[in-house]
């Protein structure tokens, strides 16, 4: 089944190239059946690559899920035009008043802030709050999912000695989780973050359940045992040359920076890198949107 994404949106066309499955709302409307209400926070400064990431993973999927876009009003994007925030994007106070089956919280690059230093903290505070009355489940990737641990568990982040980057090996922990059904027992991930959660902290914790760690890149994958929440540590969604495409930014902004780890063929930064977690990806997407929305999600919300 398709997804249904704004008309207009920029990545409309580029998924009509890959052959993901999309509709236009007035068809959408046609279809007697009951979509997934999926809204995206999305926190990342190039928010139409997220976007295009993002939408790629929900297209694969055999049900009609309906995207929506939100951002934040207390900061000002700088890599993205008004327009296009004015056009595809929600503030909260505009959708604050609908429920959603599933919401997506993106990642940040304020990992060197603490939590209450960043200048949208009060307003995502506000929105994951709520989140527990208004959202069936939640899926947070990176900083997104440091910072609802944090807000609704408490469990803080830790400085690393140098930036985590690069394709890392992860094992999974218990295969009888549903977000984890159909993973092999050992798979690759990239990851591209300057803080930990340690995994200590949430095994203190009764209400989270570890499911995926690496011996080098630590802590993966973890979820709510109530399933309301989902946190991903890495970065499943992102394309094979984001990595290098950071990289590339570090570099010629003069940060001491080292190359991807087990990313670049040969090691050579000339090499194009290869996707070797696609797979993965879609597995998780799918069953985060089939096993922890579409089967617990209300069909009326009330």
């Amino acid at each position: 089944m398709p997804i249904n994404i704004p008309k207009g949106l920029p990545a409309r066309e580029l998924l009509k190239q890959e052959r993901i499955f999309i509709m236009d709302e007035e068809r959408a409307l046609s279809q007697d059946i009951r979509p997934l209400n999926i809204i995206i926070l999305n926190l990342m400064p190039e928010k139409e690559k997220t976007e295009l990431q993002l939408l790629r993973l929900l297209g694969n999927t055999p049900l009609q899920v309906n995207v929506e876009f939100l951002h934040t009003a207390t900061h000002k994007s700088k890599n993205v035009s008004k327009s296009h925030l004015d056009t595809f994007y929600y503030t909260f106070d505009e959708i604050k008043h609908r429920r959603f089956d599933g919401m997506i919280i993106t990642g940040a690059p304020v990992e060197h802030l603490a939590f209450e230093d960043v200048n949208y903290w009060e307003e995502l505070t506000m929105i994951m709050e709520w989140t527990k009355t208004h959202v069936t489940s939640c899926f947070h990737i990176c900083w997104g999912a440091q910072a609802a641990l944090y807000y609704h568990y408490g469990i803080d982040k830790y400085p690393l000695p140098r930036k985590l980057s690069g394709i890392y090996t992860h094992t999974v922990e218990d295969k009888t989780i549903q977000l984890v059904r159909g993973f092999e027992d050992v798979f690759r991930a990239p990851h591209s973050r300057y803080t930990e959660t340690k995994i200590e902290d949430i095994d203190k914790n009764p209400q989270l359940k570890v499911l995926s760690t690496s011996e080098d890149a630590g802590l993966f994958l973890l979820k709510s045992i109530d399933n309301k929440h989902i946190f991903v540590t890495g970065h499943l969604e992102y394309d094979a040359t984001t990595l290098r495409d950071e990289y590339e930014r570090d570099l010629a902004k003069g940060l001491d920076i080292h190359m991807p780890e087990n990313y670049f063929p040969n090691d050579n930064p000339k090499e194009e890198p290869l996707n070797t977690w696609r797979a993965h990806t879609h597995l998780l997407f799918s069953n985060w949107l089939n096993y922890y929305v579409y089967q617990e999600t209300p069909y009326k919300w009330e």
